[in-house]
């Protein structure tokens, strides 16, 4: 693998929900790599797995909610977590608190573009329905989760 250096000043960044901002930083065979901030109440992600990586995650700043196959846990500043192939999960801010985390992926699989996709539909330039279809290509497969859905409705006032 050569040196890979992303400055900060030149990042792309992406809005792919509100009050969620994903920065691309790297995005190779070997690793694929962002940061991701979330505001207070952001949505994260949802519930899905992948079938040929790891995902791991750090928490940068803030409380981080994370499922892992049927378990919801909360990470704070500084801890870290690795999510591998097959296993369901699903991360948002925790309740009452925003979170900034670097997340990554190994190997890489060429997510930029996926993120890209997300933007364009939170800015309304394309469907819903683009992302479900792109599941094989990036390796992004959703699922169901009462635990996680649970979290959601326990979390609200």
């Amino acid at each position: 693998m050569t040196q890979i250096a992303t400055r900060a000043a030149t990042a792309e960044t992406v809005r792919d929900a509100p009050g969620s901002l994903i920065t691309l930083l790297t995005d190779t065979a070997e690793l694929t790599c962002n940061t991701a901030s979330f505001e207070e109440g952001a949505a994260g992600a949802p519930v899905h797995f992948h079938t040929r990586a790891t995902e791991f995650f750090h928490v940068t700043a803030g409380r981080l909610d994370v499922l892992v196959g049927d378990e919801v846990q909360t990470l704070e500043a500084g801890d870290f977590i690795a999510i591998p192939p097959g296993v369901k999960h699903a991360f948002a801010p925790a309740a009452g608190h925003t979170a900034s985390v670097f997340v990554g992926f190994t190997p890489g699989m060429g997510r930029f573009d996926y993120y890209r996709l997300l933007g364009r539909v939170h800015a309304g330039e394309a469907a819903v329905q683009d992302i479900r279809d792109s599941s094989a290509t990036y390796d992004n497969h959703y699922a169901e989760s009462p635990a996680w859905a649970g979290r959601r409705r326990s979390a609200a006032p």
